[in-house]
């Protein structure tokens, strides 16, 4: 393979703003300013549906737990809970072992922080500067796990060209080959993208040639409209061998405040990850595992949820139509619009704020600079249907009416 010589080739870059988290730049950028209209926000992917009827019970039956120290790896009905769940859900090559190949987290975002770190002393020494590669734009938690483990954060331009997915025969060989881990966010925050099997397969191709772990962030994998998602952990052969993938409630079951997920795959990581987390991560309370895996065993309420956002994707399709390049996503609740016919992503984001009183990001936020100064999220904002129906009709309104 050849890294070509364009701008949207992998590289390490970016200015130090992007170090910081996008919400926190929104708020500075938007405080000298007041909302045009009674405030809007499609800002944060904070779901906004109703938590499930059963947290209250179950958190009252366990309330007692409370009252004690929780093991790191999660309880024995959890990881159960989660296996099963799994197994049902995804074409596996076979059940994971609860024992050893699941543990619990405090959500996903913790679990990918530390990940990278687990991820440098599952690989051991690379031939030069250790490297994680990720999609760009990104979670700004992939970029911020990659400094902490000592590595090059390697920026993957996805653009509409790839798909918004990372061109896996656009990386060099002499970084495939100083590769500690490769972040994959699938379905893709912010675009809704969705890797199929052929790519995981490369990709798993690749990890196991160069000695890498796949970090599969399958958050959203639950949040669709129409074909469910796969799973990396699908095409990761009998042993599950350099792939892990994470879950989490917050989209699947309106629970972000709950902060339960839990890594899968690799024995051989997952313990070591567990031993890094004895020492370095919160335990995840009982009464909350009991929860969640009263939420690993019911789908009913997510079906409920898919049926919500449907709704609100509906509503875009007739409110948003053609305009700035939309199209319905393959999952996820974010819409990904191109509004560089109109303005800079930051300029159009004020006037969406200053004059129609909803509130959005910037693509540029969400993504880094390459050192030529092309950055992929410049040009697109970034809306989250997380509202209510009514709600998101009005936003979607509003902001036609402001952009035209």
């Amino acid at each position: 393979m050849v890294m070509t010589a364009s701008s949207r080739a992998p590289q390490a870059s970016g200015s130090s703003t992007n170090e910081r988290s996008p919400f926190v730049r929104l708020n500075e950028l938007l405080a000298p300013h007041q909302p045009g209209k009674p405030l809007i926000s499609l800002a944060v992917g904070e779901p906004q549906h109703p938590v499930p009827d059963f947290v209250g019970p179950v958190l009252a039956k366990h309330i007692a737990d409370f009252g004690r120290y929780p093991a790191n790896k999660g309880t024995d009905p959890f990881r159960n809970a989660a296996g099963a769940w799994l197994s049902t859900r995804f074409k596996l090559p076979r059940p994971l072992d609860p024992e050893s190949e699941i543990l619990v987290l405090n959500g996903s975002r913790e679990g990918l922080f530390l990940a990278a770190i687990a991820a440098a002393r599952y690989v051991g020494p690379r031939p030069g500067k250790p490297a994680i590669l990720m999609p760009n734009p990104f979670y700004p938690v992939y970029g911020a796990g990659a400094l902490a483990a000592a590595c090059e954060p390697v920026h993957l331009p996805t653009t509409v060209e790839n798909g918004f997915l990372p061109d896996l025969d656009a990386i060099d060989e002499a970084t495939l080959a100083r590769t500690v881990a490769f972040y994959l966010a699938s379905p893709a925050n912010p675009q809704g993208s969705v890797a199929r099997p052929d790519y995981f397969k490369r990709l798993k191709q690749l990890a196991d040639r160069h000695g890498f772990v796949i970090l599969s962030d399958e958050c959203y994998s639950e949040i669709y409209t129409r074909e469910a998602p796969g799973s990396a952990l699908e095409c990761a052969g009998p042993d599950f061998t350099r792939v892990v993938a994470f879950q989490s409630l917050s989209k699947r079951s309106n629970l972000p405040g709950l902060r339960v997920g839990f890594a899968a795959g690799d024995k051989r990581f997952i313990g070591m990850f567990l031993e890094l987390r004895n020492i370095a991560a919160p335990q995840v309370p009982v009464p909350l595992q009991h929860v969640a895996t009263v939420a690993y065993g019911d789908e009913a309420h997510v079906e409920e949820n898919r049926r919500l956002y449907r709704i609100k994707f509906d509503l875009a399709e007739q409110i948003i139509g053609n305009r700035y390049g939309y199209r319905r996503p393959d999952a996820g609740f974010c819409v990904w619009l191109n509004t560089s016919g109109i303005g800079d992503d930051v300029s159009v984001t004020l006037k969406l704020f200053r004059e129609a009183g909803v509130r959005v990001v910037p693509g540029s936020f969400l993504a880094r600079q390459q050192p030529d100064g092309f950055n992929p999220g410049a040009g697109y904002i970034r809306l989250a249907l997380v509202q209510d129906g009514e709600t998101t009709a009005q936003a979607l309104h509003r902001l036609v009416e402001t952009l035209g």
